[in-house]
């Protein structure tokens, strides 16, 4: 077994999407390998229903999946294929656009007003690029929860992690999408897919990830026996750590415990032609996008 040390780590900053929907990004439009097959991961959290309620209203999507998770509030979405629904408390939509779809996507406070969730895009590889949209939306009551005998838990939202698999499927990055809370002062190694990219997302809470080299700021400690490691100190709140190679990670949660999304895909390592919320390979085929959006083409109603 080989842990996997801290490659980076960044704090989400504050972004206006939609229209005018305050949030938080941790990444995005950026180098696309950096976070390889994912693409962006925004963290919609507020409790001023006047900074979101307006939404995310009617918007092309194609080449990629977009991953919705909810905590607190709804979101009401529709699209141009006729789907409808409510994601509630809990609950997740994995939306795969493939050739293309129109949607939109409406949060509501729960009743003191306060929402809260997440969006993560996923790149499609080329032959999926114009595969036929489908959604997956689950219920959080169909979301397993494993917990462990020192109080963590987890919640398996797509892969298989301590014996439970989530119920997201299908998906072609194989990916692993884990919600864990950890008890005050508790640590714990989570098994990670070695060929996959990695990364943390701490929303409540703080700890420590152990690191394979001393770098500045980072406090070394002692284990029971007797070894040194290194141990690199998070705040907590709106921490993205990103995680370098190996099969597993090691976090210490601080007195107040930790809650984290640990999330990993294994790299397309395809060519990215990136606009907005379509993503392609190759710009003729982003120019082909474009060009199926002003000429009314661009849903595949023979789909």
């Amino acid at each position: 077994m080989s842990f996997r040390p801290v490659k980076a780590e960044s704090t989400a900053q504050p972004f206006i999407e939609g229209a005018g929907v305050h949030l938080h990004r941790a990444f995005g439009f950026g180098d696309p390998s950096q976070f390889d097959p994912f693409l962006l991961f925004d963290d919609f959290r507020n409790d001023d229903p006047k900074a979101f309620e307006k939404g995310f209203p009617w918007h092309p999507h194609r080449g990629i999946e977009t991953i919705t998770y909810v905590l607190e509030g709804e979101v009401e979405h529709g699209d141009s294929l006729g789907n409808r629904g409510i994601l509630g408390p809990g609950s997740v939509q994995w939306m795969t656009a493939g050739s293309g779809i129109m949607h939109q996507e409406m949060p509501r406070g729960n009743t003191r007003g306060q929402m809260h969730g997440f969006q993560l895009w996923a790149n499609l590889p080329a032959s999926l690029k114009m595969t036929t949209p489908r959604y997956q939306d689950i219920s959080g009551d169909d979301i397993p929860e494993v917990i462990d005998d020192d109080g963590t838990r987890v919640k398996v939202i797509v892969g298989s992690f301590w014996g439970k698999s989530g119920p997201v499927d299908g998906i072609a990055a194989e990916p692993m999408y884990l919600d864990i809370s950890l008890p005050p002062n508790t640590r714990k190694t989570l098994p990670v897919d070695t060929y996959s990219h990695a990364f943390a997302y701490i929303f409540a809470g703080s700890g420590r990830f152990r690191d394979a080299s001393r770098p500045y700021g980072v406090r070394v400690e002692k284990e029971v026996s007797g070894e040194e490691i290194n141990i690199r100190d998070l705040s907590g709140n709106r921490t993205l750590v990103q995680f370098d190679t190996g099969d597993e990670v090691t976090v210490q949660s601080g007195e107040e415990g930790m809650r984290f999304l640990l999330i990993s895909g294994r790299p397309l390592q395809e060519p990215v032609a990136w606009h907005g919320p379509i993503v392609m390979n190759t710009r003729q085929e982003l120019m082909q996008a474009m060009q199926d959006l002003q000429n009314g083409t661009f849903i595949k109603s023979e789909h």
